[in-house]
């Protein structure tokens, strides 16, 4: 299992994107900004280490890591304030605490089906992790056939003072080949074609290549029960 810490900048490097943002011209109390990044920043050390000690126990007791891949990453503030802007939101520290969940963001990669609901399972039976949403597009797909499941949950951050917040953290947990599927996807999502008629092609095709590739995880998946089995 490998653990990469995409984008989580040190506190002073992240002063000198928020002082450089635009959202300084519109909340009142700047500096609260900074103390929501911090806290996100810290809840998802808090999350990835978790998953980290999930993976080497799995690997112990069953012989098994069901984890491949560890990605870890900030929202920008710039990816920020765009979601502020899309969605209409007021731009305070209180519309962002309560609606903007996925400043802190990890994606979980596993070698098969079974992980993903292995590893969301144990991580939300930890007693200071509380499920916030939960969404399922491994077996309830998006139209155009993306497939993961999809966290919040909130662990608890402990503070000078002796209390502790419970924030917020985004996890999305989904296979090798579901990761190789969305990046493929993304990378489309993202060129722009001379040819419209090129680009729906390759989009019908990774809706059909998503049902196939799914099918032919289940079916390793099998073929991995068997050889535990002897």
């Amino acid at each position: 299992m490998i653990l990469e810490r995409n984008n989580l900048f040190n506190i002073s490097q992240l002063e000198i994107q928020l002082q450089q943002s635009p959202l300084r011209d519109h909340l009142q109390d700047f500096k609260q900004l900074t103390y929501v990044y911090m806290l996100r920043r810290a809840a998802i050390k808090e999350i990835g280490t978790k998953l980290e000690n999930l993976d080497d126990e799995f690997s112990l007791v069953h012989q098994h890591n069901p984890i491949n891949l560890i990605e870890e990453r900030i929202k920008s503030p710039a990816s920020l304030m765009e979601k502020l802007e899309r969605k209409h939101l007021d731009y305070t520290i209180e519309s962002i605490n309560k609606n903007i969940l996925d400043i802190a963001g990890i994606r979980v990669i596993t070698n098969y089906l079974d992980d993903v609901f292995r590893i969301e399972q144990t991580l939300i039976e930890q007693d200071d992790v509380k499920l916030v949403k939960r969404k399922d597009y491994i077996n309830h797909p998006k139209p155009n056939g993306y497939r993961s499941a999809h966290l919040v949950v909130t662990v608890p951050v402990f503070l000078s003072n002796g209390t502790h917040k419970d924030v917020p953290v985004e996890i999305q947990i989904r296979t090798v080949g579901m990761e190789m599927w969305s990046s493929l996807e993304h990378k489309l999502h993202y060129k722009n074609f001379i040819s419209k008629e090129k680009a729906d092609q390759h989009t019908a095709k990774l809706q059909e290549y998503s049902q196939k590739l799914y099918n032919i995880e289940v079916g390793m998946q099998q073929i991995s029960k068997d050889i535990e089995k002897g």
